[in-house]
């Protein structure tokens, strides 16, 4: 009986285990080198590095080993070359694009781990969290897309056809062209979105009167999350080409104001005294902007406008929803015939046509 030996050539066991000592030597080196990287804080690589990108590389080194004759040879499979190089081809591709990909998000989380969204003043965090978010789904977007046309390619029946299409592309192309007109308008405005950032994550915006908060930004689409709950899904080309809302698109801090409805004899003196008190004995007041003015009036009544101001949005509408009840407690107590007027002029006149 014939061993195994005698049926294999010394010359593939010798290419083979040189190969196979070769990566596992590069693999090690690759190991090594960027765990020392992860554990050094001068590198952007974190310490989970290695652990991302340890199975793409295996799969490259096995992709090289696919491609061997000497394995052929071993495996008395030396019929199967056809497929055991097109494995190879489309395993090395897919590799490839993964270990793009997994290069791309550690350098994304090495990047963003240095701010912190959840800070009072977190402007510069939201941009650098907008740009990351949408031109990371270009970046996969187009190495998916080329990744996948690299294997389908690597077949010759598809590039005899692909060539065809392209050679006859005239009226075709014009076709495709004007029915992914609006797919492409779509891409390129999460591109503008991404460059220009008329919003960004977090950003308090009013979109089709809706007030919400931006929560996803894709090269589609953006999710707004209204106050009650609810989601308002917006294409992106909207943040482009129609007008809208930005409360914070150059800082985070907001103005809020509270509007009063009096009778012309109220003490503004004493009211702006009892703002500030209301003011200081909150915490939701930052210490900036505290006025009140009188900005219209009418036979009846005058307008205040009691100006504040607040770190982000949503302290700045607990401030004015506080404001307002302490103030309306406020003149109830110390001067309640100043409060409503023309209501209860119009509800004594009521009764007297009543009781006749």
């Amino acid at each position: 009986m014939e061993s195994f030996y005698d049926n294999v050539s010394k010359e593939s066991l010798i290419y083979l285990g040189v190969t196979l000592v070769v990566l596992v030597i590069l693999y090690w080196v690759t190991s090594v080198v960027l765990k020392r990287l992860g554990k050094n804080p001068n590198y952007l690589l974190p310490k989970s590095a290695f652990k991302q990108l340890a199975l793409p590389l295996i799969l490259i080194f096995v992709s090289v080993l696919l491609r061997m004759k000497a394995l052929r040879d071993i495996l008395n499979l030396s019929e199967a070359g056809f497929w055991f190089r097109k494995i190879s081809t489309i395993l090395f591709i897919f590799a490839v694009a993964w270990v793009m990909i997994a290069l791309l998000k550690i350098i994304k989380k090495a990047v963003i781990q240095n701010y912190d969204i959840g800070e009072a003043d977190n402007l510069k965090a939201r941009k650098v969290y907008t740009q990351f978010t949408i031109l990371e789904r270009i970046f996969i977007f187009i190495v998916i897309l080329l990744a996948t046309g690299f294997m389908l390619m690597s077949f010759e029946e598809i590039r005899e056809v692909g060539i065809s299409i392209f050679a006859s592309a005239g009226v075709a192309g014009i076709i495709i062209g004007f029915s992914a007109q609006q797919f492409i308008g779509t891409i390129l405005a999460g591109i503008q979105i991404a460059i220009a950032q008329p919003i960004k994550l977090d950003d308090v915006v009013i979109v089709e009167g809706e007030w919400g908060r931006i929560e996803e930004i894709t090269l589609t689409y953006v999710v707004v999350s209204i106050w009650d709950k609810r989601r308002l899904i917006v294409p992106t080309p909207y943040f482009i080409n129609q007008p809208f809302q930005n409360w914070t698109k150059t800082s985070s801090e907001l103005m809020g104001t509270v509007f009063l409805y009096v009778d012309y004899n109220i003490p503004f003196d004493q009211l702006r005294e009892e703002q500030t008190r209301i003011l200081k004995d909150t915490n939701l007041w930052d210490g900036n902007v505290n006025v009140i003015q009188v900005t219209d009036t009418k036979p009846n009544y005058v307008e205040i406008r009691c100006l504040v101001s607040a770190k982000d949005s949503p302290t700045a509408w607990d401030l004015r929803v506080h404001l307002r009840e302490k103030l309306i407690v406020y003149l109830q107590d110390n001067y309640p015939e100043s409060i409503a007027r023309t209501t209860r002029l119009s509800v004594e006149h009521k009764n007297d046509f009543n009781e006749k």
